[in-house]
């Protein structure tokens, strides 16, 4: 018989806020050594690799992120309508259906079409950079490179890069953990968003082109197609989940090889290393930590009994760090090969849909820094985000190196 969450014995951790990332993750790997389990101040922790991918795969354990609002207190009845709507936190019959319908347009191949474009960017980018050898690569290359990679996805045309990148800053305040105070500017900039979407949706309708929201609007399955606002939400989506994790996924990245001048060497020597280095970086110290869920129903899981709406938090830095699963978990090596995937992107039925695109946007990146940036090094303190956010990563990362590559 399951014994009640609350009634197990576990160990009890809590955020510090002045550990460095390199203690926290030694931290976890300790704990998940210890259990796969461990209480926090508002729900459950769990570190280990099968039990967060397991329960990931759980479709009885629903999305939390939309218990943002009610986490802070905040009721607005519109607010709530466009959570529901949002492919990030819908479930069941209607989630599954709008995955089954924009699956085919988040492939490899669509990806691989955008390859070249990435090249260009992050080059154009590191240009400034690595004639002078040094300044804050978050500020120059991580901040400005997403943003035209979203627009040719969307095929947005470059005139509005700088309205793309005023957007999504905005609506990615929804992270910020004041939603009280930031609640009608985010929904402004959705409804900017929708409008400018429903616009570029009715040109492709009209002249279908090479691009995502053209796949969109091809894309049928027995009949069922998406509609106009169904669209609109998922660019807002694209917008939400495409932008913030590459910026930070790629800073954490350059701090890392910084650190790993050896490792660099190695990437810079073997560009083909370049799949393994982006998957190793994503392992060792990604930008997103974790995921949280809370219990739909009444779940028994390992002897345990979970009630509605207890809240668990898988912590991916923990699954990525188990001893279990990978050899010498703590040491950072991109010719590492192991049978289990990191958790990163999560598992399950909200898989990262963009994971190839995000997985090229990486390797596309790090074959330039390695190749322009030789003896890559850290310039000064590098200051980093609250750890309490969702997405994290340096909020500058002053680097030097030799210029002229």
């Amino acid at each position: 018989m399951a014994v009640p969450v609350a009634e197990v014995e576990m160990p009890e951790i809590g955020l510090d806020a002045d550990a460095s990332e390199v203690q926290r993750r030694a931290a976890l790997t300790d704990l998940a050594a210890r259990t796969w389990i461990a209480r926090t101040p508002l729900g459950y922790v769990i570190t280990r690799h099968a039990d967060v991918t397991a329960m990931l795969r759980d479709r009885r354990w629903f999305s939390a992120i939309g218990l943002i609002a009610q986490m802070q207190g905040v009721d607005d009845p519109e607010w709530n309508r466009r959570s529901g709507q949002n492919i990030l936190g819908m479930e069941g019959d209607e989630h599954q259906r709008l995955r089954r319908l924009v699956g085919p347009a988040f492939t490899p191949k669509a990806a691989e079409r955008l390859r070249p474009f990435m090249a260009e960017v992050i080059n154009e980018l590191a240009d400034p950079l690595c004639a002078r050898g040094h300044g804050d690569f978050v500020v120059e290359v991580c901040e400005p490179y997403p943003i035209p990679i979203v627009c040719e996805l969307l095929g947005a045309p470059r005139d509005d890069w700088e309205l793309f990148s005023r957007l999504a800053t905005d609506i990615f305040r929804v992270f910020n953990g004041n939603l009280a105070r930031d609640l009608q500017t985010i929904m402004t900039a959705q409804d900017e968003m929708g409008a400018y979407m429903s616009q570029l949706i009715a040109e492709r309708r009209a002249e279908p082109r090479d691009d995502l929201l053209s796949d969109l609007i091809a894309a049928e399955e027995a009949g069922d197609r998406l509609t106009t606002e169904e669209m609109q939400s998922l660019a807002n989506a694209v917008l939400l989940a495409g932008t913030d994790t590459t910026r930070n996924q790629l800073a954490c990245a350059v701090e890392l090889f910084a650190r790993s001048p050896d490792q660099l060497r190695l990437l810079r020597d073997q560009p083909s290393l370049a799949p393994q280095a982006a998957e190793e970086v994503m392992r060792h110290f990604g930008a997103i930590r974790g995921t949280a869920r809370y219990a739909s129903e009444n779940i028994a899981y390992r002897g345990v009994e979970f009630p509605p709406s207890t809240l668990i938090f898988p912590s991916f830095t923990a699954a990525n760090h188990d001893e279990s699963q990978f050899d010498q978990p703590l040491r950072f090596d991109i010719t590492r090969r192991s049978s289990a995937p990191h958790m990163t992107f999560g598992s399950g039925i909200h898989y990262c849909l963009g994971a190839f695109l995000a997985r090229a946007e990486l390797q596309e990146a790090l074959k330039v820094v390695a190749q322009r940036m030789p003896d890559l090094r850290l310039d000064g303190e590098v200051e980093w985000k609250p750890v309490s956010n969702g997405i994290w990563g340096p909020s500058t990362l002053p680097i030097r190196f030799t210029p002229g590559h």
